[in-house]
């Protein structure tokens, strides 16, 4: 490390010091003086570092760089550490996701800090964002979404999900902004059910009135019924999607052996997890296993039965 490197790095270790104790109500309350203009950042010598403006191998997602960064859930936090086989430190690993990505970001915190374009605020934030804690920084984590980001905490902790503790000193965007997906309209090329699917016609209704893909609910029915519309599971789940009573009450789903009902009640609630989770992948593990499952392991939860049926449902789409 240079000279500045390793200054940065008694100012992280300082920092993390602090967070040992709890968080005061304060925490970032300069926040948006910080973010005033685009300069309230200013580098300590020299030239802001820069960030390629596309990475070497074809632009990305927010989503993409939240998958990457998932891989690296349980890696332990090793100080200085750049390498999953070993650990990662919250600036290592903020660098080593957006790397395999093919963007080439700077090595300590306060440096990454300054790359990419400004974010105003949290609430303006996008998965994949890069979140940075303290003055000087000290923290470095990812944005997931819903007030979640994935970070490599501290020493004793492995990097994990957890949620944004306090209001960021900066965000950074690296990648291209999110485009919205529309909830209405027609459907995407190649996301129609296949012909003879039973009830295609209500996947495609349901799919253009929650904004999910009907091959994605024909698929998710299959898997849970096969298009039984009065199959009840050992554990008390009911019809074509197999809605447990709780479930199905608090979706407003008053007979689940009502085809209708049923398809709409799984619509809303993959909407409700797509928007969470931010994946398919997720989605499809909080609707087998709950949501609660895929919080508590910061990705698919290691269950055979909710891995297998991720995995038969994903693969049915690569098909449809």
């Amino acid at each position: 490390m240079s000279v500045s490197d390793v200054t940065s790095r008694i100012s992280q270790i300082q920092a993390q010091l602090a967070l040992l104790a709890p968080v005061g109500a304060n925490g970032g309350a300069a926040f948006a003086a910080a973010m005033t203009s685009t300069g309230a950042l200013a580098p300590t010598s020299g030239t802001p570092p820069t960030t390629s403006a596309a990475p070497t191998y074809g632009a990305r997602s927010g989503d993409a760089v939240v998958a990457e960064a998932r891989k690296y859930l349980g890696v332990p936090y090793v100080w200085g550490g750049t390498n999953p086989d070993t650990g990662l430190d919250c600036s290592g690993l903020v660098q080593h996701v957006y790397a395999n990505l093919g963007y080439d970001l700077p090595r300590v915190s306060g440096d990454q800090a300054r790359a990419g374009r400004p974010v105003a605020s949290l609430a303006d934030a996008q998965p994949g964002d890069i979140l940075a804690f303290g003055s000087p920084v000290h923290h470095v984590g990812i944005y997931i979404g819903d007030g979640q980001m994935i970070e490599a905490p501290r020493p004793g902790l492995d990097v994990r999900v957890g949620p944004v503790y306090e209001t960021p000193t900066a965000i950074r965007r690296i990648v291209d902004d999110a485009t919205p997906t529309a909830t209405t309209g027609a459907l995407p090329v190649g996301d129609k059910v296949a012909a003879g699917t039973p009830y295609a016609g209500l996947f495609a209704a349901a799919g253009q009135k929650f904004g999910v893909s009907p091959a994605l609910l024909a698929a998710v029915a299959g898997q849970e019924s096969g298009y039984d519309a009065t199959a009840v599971s050992p554990a008390g789940a009911q019809g074509l999607m197999q809605l447990m009573p709780a479930t199905a009450r608090g979706l407003g789903v008053t007979n689940s052996f009502d085809p209708t009902q049923a398809v709409d009640g799984a619509a809303k609630l993959l909407r409700s997890l797509l928007d969470r989770f931010g994946g398919t992948d997720l989605a499809l593990a909080g609707y087998n296993a709950g949501p609660g499952a895929v919080l508590r392991y910061g990705g698919v939860p290691p269950y055979p039965e909710t891995q297998q049926y991720v995995r038969s449902i994903l693969a049915k789409l690569e098909h449809a």
